[in-house]
């Protein structure tokens, strides 16, 4: 169980994040507040939890801290809806779609004789509701506030420094194995049987788990080496950095984040923002195409296993156990198509003598999957990759140069994000950090692009009026 000082980190961070924004500009205030609050408070079980409202914990707490100071402080810049008549439509789907769920799902559900799980109530569509808000605060405070270049570069220097900082402890874990969470806040905050990873300790430090902190290692990696090629004038610095977060990353002995890093590093540092553009949009259709993949039986499963199994028979083990329990979640999906089962793990498969649970669910597109259906899963996935397609859009309407180059690298780190919702759950505060980012860049090219057409078209009209004028006269 959670210690005091589990509960004293989260009741106290609203103050953190006061003072932060006090003396730090808003782009710097709103970056540090949600990385840090990301990587050193106590994750669940440590929350709040109060009647009739979702659990307060170490994602939502800084969210709407920093929404009250942003808004309280700077007002908002312009609306809180995406500009995009598809933005706008994701956008309510994903708040409203469990209202949907919870009307579709007033029936209870029962496992034999000895389980049955309650039908949902309209208590639990204003929870459900919350909740999706509380998730997307993020994203809204990204887009209305870093939308510049300079704001994506310091995006990228957060990200850095935090995973230079954070190497330490974890490391430290890789020798000692995971025990920060236990000394510090009380408790351990998964199954220790997991940490064990290549005849060595995976660390996780105050993370949910060890995938988390090597997915973030990942994060850091790329920002390092974008930074090495775009910041010429400390190449040095920023080359150590990289190498460092390099070799700490294989020390955190997650598999899928080194497979990650192999891909996003070559293409950051050897290609151009147009490139990398195209390989974040590729990435991007994946994630959103793989559940309909998965449904038609055209996920090369047995070629996976065997890929993984070359590398690692543990993880091929692994993997086969993740796609088993995806088809048996998915089949139970599929009984409720649209809207899903919603909460109370009732999209969950249990034993009808023993009550007891027969499925695991890993990926966060089969949770939502589970819960919200395929309107759920395709307002929340799309809506994360939809700023990646905008600036495609936007690239290919002008000419490099004119876009940040800084776009790339963090496009790319989203979209291998996406990609990774489909094993894991790994859907954080700072993929919609990024996402709202990317998405406020995208329409502020938008504008500016149709404002210098409107320009365009004005002068035409002008220059035709001249040309016309003395022969009506």
């Amino acid at each position: 169980m959670p210690n005091i000082l589990a509960n004293l980190m989260l009741a106290i961070w609203p103050v953190v994040t006061v003072i932060l924004f006090r003396r730090l500009p808003l782009p710097q205030a709103l970056t540090i507040s949600f990385v840090t609050g990301f990587l050193i408070l106590p994750p669940p079980p440590a929350v709040f939890d109060f009647p009739l409202l979702p659990p307060l914990d170490k994602h939502s707490i800084p969210a709407l801290s920093a929404l009250i100071m942003a808004f309280a402080t700077y007002g908002l810049r312009k609306s809180v809806l995406p500009d995009t008549a598809l933005g706008k439509l994701l956008m309510l789907t994903f708040i409203l779609s469990p209202i949907a769920t919870v009307i579709t799902n007033a029936e209870p559900v029962r496992w034999g004789d000895v389980l049955h799980l309650p039908g949902l109530m309209v208590t639990d569509a204003l929870a459900l509701t919350l909740t999706q808000i509380l998730i997307f605060i993020p994203f809204v405070l990204a887009r209305q506030y870093l939308i510049e270049a300079a704001s994506q570069r310091l995006v990228l220097v957060v990200l850095m420094w935090a995973g230079f900082v954070y190497s330490f402890p974890a490391l430290l874990e890789t020798r000692l194995s995971p025990q920060l969470n236990i000394w510090i806040y009380g408790y351990f905050q998964h199954d220790f049987v997991q940490t064990m990873r290549f005849g060595g300790w995976r660390p996780t430090v105050f993370l949910y788990h060890g995938i988390w902190l090597s997915f973030f290692g990942m994060m850091a990696l790329t920002a390092a080496a974008a930074l090495f090629k775009f910041e010429r004038k400390h190449w040095l610095l920023y080359g150590a950095l990289t190498l460092w977060l390099g070799v700490s990353l294989v020390l955190y002995k997650s598999l899928g984040a080194m497979l990650f890093a192999l891909l996003l590093v070559p293409v950051v540092l050897v290609f151009g923002v147009r490139a990398q553009l195209k390989v974040a949009a590729l990435l991007a259709l994946l994630a959103i195409g793989y559940p309909v993949l998965k449904g038609v039986d055209l996920v090369p499963t047995e070629r996976l296993l065997a890929g993984a199994a070359s590398i690692d028979p543990d993880r091929a083990a692994s993997l086969d156990f993740r796609f088993n329990n995806e088809d048996m979640l998915l089949e139970r999906a599929y009984e409720k198509p649209l809207f899903g089962w919603g909460s109370w793990g009732r999209n969950l498969i249990y034993n009808d003598v023993t009550g007891s649970l027969e499925t695991i669910t890993d990926g966060r597109w089969i949770i939502v999957m589970g819960k919200y259906g395929w309107l759920g899963f395709l307002a929340e996935f799309g809506l994360l990759v939809l700023p990646i397609f905008l600036l495609w859009r936007e690239m290919l309407a002008r000419k490099p140069e004119e876009i940040s180059p800084f776009i790339g690298p963090l496009t790319l780190i989203l979209a291998v994000n996406a990609v990774e919702l489909v094993p894991n759950a790994t859907l954080t505060p700072l993929t919609w950090l990024l996402s709202g980012a990317l998405m406020g860049y995208a329409e502020t090219l938008r504008r500016e692009r149709l404002r210098m057409r409107d320009q365009v078209l004005k002068a035409r009209q002008a220059r035709s009026w001249l040309k016309w004028r003395p022969l009506m006269e």
